[in-house]
């Protein structure tokens, strides 16, 4: 595989405001459990939207694995010009941060913000440059934006195999026990043990 879309919610989606969210971590694990053993067959390039979330969360284990994994590339392909305008400076120094390490970047809307069909338009193209989707979505938590992506998704892998990975809540949450147990296991004693679970609607 040369090309894989990773994508899912945004941040707010899952009642995260802050890149301190202690949850974060847990979805950058379960989601490199699933992209390293592609990394590992020869996978070249990661493509996300670039949306404050689970896209950008993506790329920041994407950089950390090409300290390992020197063939692999990022980038970025936003649906218009100027998608993080709005967003808070924090927001936009995180992002611009993260532009730094991408390989290429680029906006499939050479305009700024003017309708859905933009987004349409952009998913439509990242279905098209690519040959699978690592995709963060939980079935049982209702509708949300990457619904969409999901039906797209599985409608071309049922005609021509596009490959479908999901990351469910359940997987985020084995990500978290397992470093509970990786934590525990490197402990002297029971009593310091603590319960580090994420509260998904807690901001630190």
């Amino acid at each position: 595989m040369n090309n894989l879309l990773i994508t899912g919610y945004r941040a707010h989606e899952l009642g995260i405001f802050g890149q301190k969210h202690k949850g974060i971590p847990f979805i950058r694990k379960a989601i490199e459990s699933k992209l390293i053993p592609l990394v590992e067959e020869g996978l070249e390039w990661v493509i996300t939207p670039g949306q404050y979330g689970v896209d950008l969360w993506a790329c920041e284990s994407v950089i950390a694995l090409k300290k390992n994994y020197p063939q692999l590339r990022l980038s970025i392909l936003t649906a218009f010009e100027g998608q993080e305008e709005k967003w808070s400076e924090d927001k936009q120094e995180y992002y611009r941060d993260i532009l730094k390490n991408v390989d290429y970047y680029a906006a499939v809307s050479k305009q700024p913000y003017s309708g859905p069909w933009q987004f349409t338009a952009r998913d439509d193209l990242l279905l098209r440059k690519t040959e699978g989707i690592i995709l963060v979505y939980d079935e049982e938590a209702g509708d949300a934006s990457p619904k969409f992506m999901k039906e797209k998704a599985l409608r071309k892998n049922r005609e021509d195999g596009y490959l479908y990975l999901a990351v469910s809540s359940e997987d985020i949450q084995s990500a978290a026990n397992e470093e509970q147990y990786e934590m525990a296991d490197g402990m002297a004693g029971a009593d310091n043990y603590e319960d580090r679970s994420p509260d998904w609607n807690e901001e630190i």
